[in-house]
């Protein structure tokens, strides 16, 4: 995707973008290290002891630029699911986005979006949605990357100036943590999973294949849902706890191969980094407790059912499918459907795709019925009203994985490791990339 334009001067770019564009992908995964020692930092105490004798260098526009389309960028039109022999001559109607990202989602449900946050602010990345944002054909070299990146640009949503304030203490974060996470210089990119969507997205799945769900922590059927008999084996059901953990498992996929699609783009472009998971996720969502440390700044509720808060959303920034941003969650199957068959999504006529009859393929799925809209919110309002709130067991909003990429201090490396502890491109970063300071 990102390769250099054949017909453009190259000038205005650095010399170590071409070397990030040809950085070959198997170094890259040998070559990953989590490298947290950023300049401008100190580690205080033990074995490993040093402080940087240099100020910390925030990532060019450029660098940031390339991290952030690598974790979370638009690669074009995704190939949607071909078939299934009970929705013959249908095509699969799983997916709820048209556009593929850098990472794989689960039957292109896509019910995740990037947070990411610098020295200058807390910014959304808004590319779930986005349909693919060039056209190009086979040959690769023809796309041109200002126009990529600039694209991309676009889809970034400032939310909050300044830093977002992580306190470098525990319980905030990991102890281990507290010297290196979310440093000044520092890019942090947030992936956030709306696990309350992707229930839905389940469930649509479930009744499209003739099947529903039971309340295995009561021990009861939902009522009303032998209203559906023919739609769903009530003889078959599969109990509300497996599908819930299976929605969070599969979101939980969507944040962490982002992570790890940007990872492998610190290889190639030099910059320290890792991906992690030790941030406190009530911190980062905004239910620390604590009126000064906001996180994301999301909304979230109590019960006395509930061992923890639940946070749902931010209003008009990451509203996940549940109320209170719906008021019931037929509203929210409403939404999801819309998704899938209104305008820009994956079953819309008038969406463009990678087929050669793109309208015809998108147009062949079968549209969820008023019918199948109604068995799919039953079940979904039962577990609201039965738990207070969507889903019931698990988190309706859900964080795991980060990325942090910064500027190495090779001079740490340089004096507690031997020689291969980073890689050519780290040595040659500052050279290739900022020769002002090298």
């Amino acid at each position: 995707m990102l390769a250099s334009p054949p017909h453009r001067e190259t000038a205005a770019y650095p010399p170590g973008l071409k070397t990030a564009l040809e950085f070959p992908l198997v170094e890259a995964l040998f070559g990953r290290r989590a490298r947290r020692f950023s300049l401008g930092t100190t580690l205080p105490d033990g074995p490993l002891a040093f402080a940087s004798r240099h100020d910390p260098l925030p990532l060019s526009a450029l660098e940031q630029m390339m991290v952030l389309t690598a974790a979370a960028g638009i690669t074009g039109w995704h190939h949607m699911i071909y078939r299934h022999a009970r929705y013959a001559p249908h095509l699969s109607n799983y997916s709820a986005a048209a556009g593929g990202r850098t990472f794989p989602s689960a039957a292109g449900f896509h019910t995740s979006e990037v947070f990411f946050t610098n020295d200058d602010g807390l910014y959304l990345f808004q590319t779930r949605d986005a349909a693919a944002l060039t056209e190009h054909s086979s040959d690769i070299t023809e796309v041109d990357l200002d126009t990529i990146l600039e694209i991309h640009r676009s889809r970034i949503r400032k939310v909050a100036d300044g830093r977002l304030h992580l306190p470098a203490a525990e319980p905030y974060m990991e102890g281990h943590n507290t010297w290196c996470v979310n440093r000044p210089g520092s890019l942090l990119l947030v992936p956030v999973g709306d696990i309350a969507q992707h229930l839905i997205a389940i469930l649509c799945f479930l009744v499209q294949n003739g099947y529903g769900i039971y309340d295995d922590v009561n021990r009861e059927q939902i009522p009303g849902l032998e209203r559906f008999k023919h739609l769903v084996d009530l003889d078959n059901l599969f109990p509300l706890t497996y599908m819930e953990q299976y929605s969070l498992t599969e979101c939980t996929a969507e944040l962490s191969t982002s992570c790890y699609a940007g990872m492998l783009m610190l290889q190639a472009m030099g910059l320290g980094g890792w991906m992690f998971d030790g941030i406190d996720r009530m911190t980062m969502l905004g239910a620390s407790g604590n009126p000064e440390v906001p996180g994301l700044g999301l909304r979230y509720d109590s019960d006395p059912r509930w061992s923890m808060p639940n946070p749902t959303g931010r209003e008009g920034v990451f509203e996940a499918f549940c109320p209170p941003h719906y008021p019931d969650m037929s509203a929210a199957v409403e939404a999801f459907t819309r998704r899938k068959f209104g305008p820009g999504g994956p079953f819309c006529a008038a969406t463009p795709g990678p087929w050669k009859e793109s309208s015809r393929i998108r147009t062949s799925a079968e549209v969820h019925s008023a019918e199948f809209k109604a068995c799919v919110a039953l079940m979904a309002q039962y577990i609201f009203d039965r738990f207070g709130k969507f889903p019931g067991t698990v988190p309706s909003v859900f964080v795991l994985t980060y990325l942090q990429a910064h500027h190495l201090d090779l001079e740490f490396y340089d004096t507690h490791f031997q020689s291969g502890a980073y890689l050519e491109t780290h040595a040659r970063h500052m050279e290739l990339w900022h020769p002002q300071h090298s």
